[in-house]
């Protein structure tokens, strides 16, 4: 080997041989710089146990190309001999080839096309403390083969920052081998105090930068931002500011090759490089000896029912901020400046979330059905519901039968290089969708124009000035081979002569938005989620279309991107679909009962009438759901009913609930039979809800409600008074020599509630209150016939009212 150079790595390696010969499985844990992504290869190529390739699994392209190089270059060999690389598009290995070097994706089809991995000696997972989603996914298959068909496959999982003991358990308590120490020491400087909260993040990181240039004297200073928008902004305040002898490149993951290279390239004097996440792990940018942390990292945030993805700018993890400071010790002592307080350090997570948690699942949810089985040894399985709701998009896609198994449309998806929508476009609508298909996996390359998707198509031909050429040079050449993959003609069940809406169509089935009624652009989505744009841009008046890019709100997304579609296109394509609906339903908004005919794709009304004979009983049931949302119309003699009914209830003889709650949760039962024709809230609240409440009682319950708790009290004179129970004890109004020669004060309910009885004057005002009529009589009624023969002298007021005849009458006149 050419290079002899000793790394923190060399120490760990004997120990981690011994792993592997005895058990096949190992975890090797070891801080960045060590080296273990070009060293362990190279050394397992001499392991008697392995007989077959070892395959290395990098997250990144760029990585992949950089250590398949490095590895290469340390055997004086070119790439594609001993050491070679294979990606989506590209690929560079030969019959002689031991180590290959692959993005995970293409771990996943080997898998799929070989099971058994024939030839594969060793699969190595490195960087496995990123979780990627395809990471997580190749382990948990390459568990599972070992387990049942290649007990001597190698597998290997190696990281710097993992909390190692969980992916060891997961592997059945593999052996756990630590690389101690890294190259060479970093130190690492906080801010003395946070930054000023008015200063934008981009002119805090250019100060910083601009620090770091003026602090340290050798070296190339590697700088982390979340995206290209902050590198690009960063990169025009310093082109001004930086001292002489300063180079300054962008690295970012959308930039043509030859681009990254030159970031990765020396240069004279010294070097500031501008990076996303990309040069986080298996990147060494031979020169770097800085490292400026903006402590801001760019994730993918995935809402299952909404189907949207959205980019979120998060501060980055403990495990992050650890893998960055490591790019600067890998060559020399190093620096690594941090724009936060080291106060703040402690508020930092300290892992970031494994993609399994956060990602869009309709391509694993698609492996796993193509595999024949869910139960994969994940080390975080996938969470049900939104695995559910992949499966479910799938279903939609015609990739999955209606028993969750795939279908010979969903075979065919997974060997395309694409997220299953675009996938099913591209097999539906054939290589005429091949432009499309690319376009819609790439970045936007017009970012900033009017959301028209049109005008991004016709740029592929004819880019115009604000264009992002790289961008489109990548779409053309994916569209190339996007459209080889897939056979000319319709033999295969190709739909020619789609349009691009149709084609957009196929893709997001549930993303095809009718606009709503008003003014404002905003549209509802089949799916049934909702979309809006700026109004004054060309699609601000389409009636119809398809929206390819939403920000993720889940209420109301913006419209990123999307194309205009016709009414004629929809039903051409989604004939299968469209259905007629009946719907009878409360509209809170019209406050009545509306019936209609509607026919539908998804959420979307395309036809919509009135449905004048609809079902009595199905306007019932709507008009039910009226009473749930404005409540029950209680009149007095309902409310008297229902009190009679609660007093009773203490009697044990089953008698119903009558509580709100209670009737609420069970009107389908008692009160359906009762609504009659009632169709707005109007009838609603006239309603007498004192029929449907009786109803509830059998013929021996209203007899013994009768008798427990009666309606009316019988007067001595043979009168019946109402009984009012709506209050605090029942009651009744009597006139007071109506009660004479009573000497039981009347009680109701199986608890013998006294009545509470007012008693009133001749001229029917209130005298006296009482809930004991015995006591009144003895005590305060000589009180009352003092005060009252007075004011009515024509009328009988006895000493003794007990054995006196009760009536109504006064005395003749004269008498």
């Amino acid at each position: 080997m050419r290079d002899s150079h000793p790394l923190p790595i060399d120490d760990a390696l004997p120990a981690l041989r011994a792993a592997l010969a005895a058990r096949g499985m190992a975890v090797l844990q070891a801080p960045p710089g060590a080296g273990k992504t070009t060293r362990v290869p190279l050394d397992l190529l001499a392991t008697p146990r392995i007989t077959g390739r070892i395959l290395m699994l990098e997250p990144r392209r760029l990585a992949a190309r950089a250590a398949a190089e490095r590895m290469a270059e340390t055997l004086g060999q070119p790439v594609g001999q001993t050491v070679g690389y294979r990606m989506r598009g590209e690929a560079k290995v030969s019959p002689a080839t031991r180590i290959e070097v692959v993005t995970e994706g293409i771990l996943t089809r080997m898998i799929q096309s070989d099971p058994g991995l024939d030839g594969i000696g060793a699969v190595i997972f490195d960087e496995f403390h990123e979780r990627s989603l395809n990471a997580d996914l190749g382990l948990a298959l390459c568990l599972e083969i070992r387990a049942a068909l290649r007990d001597d496959l190698i597998l290997l999982v190696m990281s710097a920052t993992l909390d190692a003991a969980p992916v060891a358990r997961l592997m059945g308590d593999a052996p756990m081998v630590t690389s101690e120490g890294r190259a060479f020491p970093v130190d690492t400087r906080w801010l003395p105090r946070p930054p000023d909260a008015s200063l934008r993040f981009e002119a805090a990181m250019t100060n910083l930068i601009l620090q770091a240039c003026a602090e340290t004297t050798e070296g190339g200073i590697l700088c982390f931002l979340p995206g290209e928008g902050e590198i690009r902004r960063v990169e025009a305040a310093l082109t001004p500011r930086l001292p002489p002898g300063f180079t300054l490149r962008p690295l970012f993951g959308a930039m043509e090759f030859a681009a990254q290279r030159a970031a990765l390239a020396p240069v004279p004097g010294r070097k500031v490089v501008l990076a996303t996440s990309i040069a986080e792990t298996s990147l060494t940018i031979p020169d770097i000896r800085v490292v400026v942390d903006g402590g801001r990292a760019r994730r993918a945030r995935f809402d299952a029912p909404s189907g949207m993805s959205r980019l979120v700018t998060e501060r980055v993890t403990r495990a992050e901020a650890e893998q960055r400071r490591g790019r600067a010790g890998r060559v020399a002592p190093g620096t690594c400046y941090r724009l936060w307080t080291k106060g703040e350090e402690g508020a930092l997570a300290a892992f970031p979330p494994a993609e399994i948690e956060a990602a869009d699942l309709t391509p694993l949810a698609l492996e796993l059905a193509l595999w024949g089985g869910a139960d994969l040894p994940f080390l975080t399985p996938p969470h049900p519901g939104v695995l559910a709701e992949a499966r479910a998009l799938l279903e939609a896609l015609g990739a999955l039968d209606g028993a969750g198994r795939i279908t010979d449309h969903g075979k065919r998806l997974a060997t395309l290089p694409l997220h299953p929508r675009l996938g099913h476009m591209l097999a539906v609508a054939g290589p005429e969708a091949a432009p499309l298909a690319a376009l819609l996996a790439d970045r936007d390359p017009l970012r900033g124009d009017p959301p028209d998707l049109t005008a991004r198509l016709k740029a592929i031909d004819r880019p115009p000035a604000q264009a992002h050429r790289p961008t489109l040079d990548r779409i053309r050449d994916e569209a190339k081979r996007l459209a080889r993959a897939i056979p000319q003609g319709s033999s295969q069940g190709i739909q020619t002569g789609l349009s691009p809406a149709q084609m957009a169509a196929l893709a997001y089935p549930d993303r095809i938005g009718l606009r709503r009624k008003g003014d404002a652009p905003r549209w509802v989505l089949s799916g049934g989620k909702g979309g809006a744009m700026a109004a004054g841009l060309p699609l601000s008046g389409a009636r119809l279309l398809v929206a390819t890019d939403l920000d993720g709100d889940p209420r109301e997304a913006a419209i990123r991107q999307a194309i205009a579609i016709s009414e004629a296109e929809i039903r051409t394509l989604f004939a299968d679909r469209i259905r007629w609906h009946d719907l009878c339903e409360w509209s809170r908004r019209e406050g009545r009962v509306l019936a209609r005919r509607q026919e539908r794709l998804g959420a979307l009304v395309l036809d919509d009438r009135t449905w004048p004979d609809a079902p009595e009983e199905a306007v019932a049931r709507a008009a039910l759901d009226g009473l749930r949302q404005i409540g029950l119309p209680w009149t007095p003699a309902a409310r008297r009913f229902r009190a009679r009914v609660e007093l009773a209830r203490g009697d044990g003889d089953g008698f119903p609930d009558m509580t709100d709650a209670a009737l609420m949760a069970r009107l389908d039962d008692w009160l359906l039979p009762h609504l009659g024709g009632a169709r707005t809230e109007a009838d609603l609240r006239r309603l007498d809800l004192t029929p449907a409440l009786k109803a509830m009682l059998d013929w021996d319950q209203t007899q013994h409600l009768d008798t427990l708790v009666p309606p009316h009290f019988d007067t001595p004179l043979g009168r019946r008074i109402p009984i009012d129970y709506d209050g605090e004890a029942p009651a009744i109004e009597v006139r007071l020599q109506e009660m004479f020669g009573l000497t039981r004060h009347p009680v109701v309910g199986a608890a013998r509630l006294p009545l509470r009885i007012t008693l009133l004057s001749p001229g029917h005002r209130p005298v006296q209150v009482t809930m004991d009529l015995p006591r009144f009589w003895a005590t305060s009624y000589a009180d009352v016939r003092k005060d009252m023969r007075g004011q009515y002298p024509r009328h009988p007021w006895p000493e003794d009212p007990t054995i006196a005849e009760p009536t109504l009458r006064a005395k003749p006149r004269g008498t």
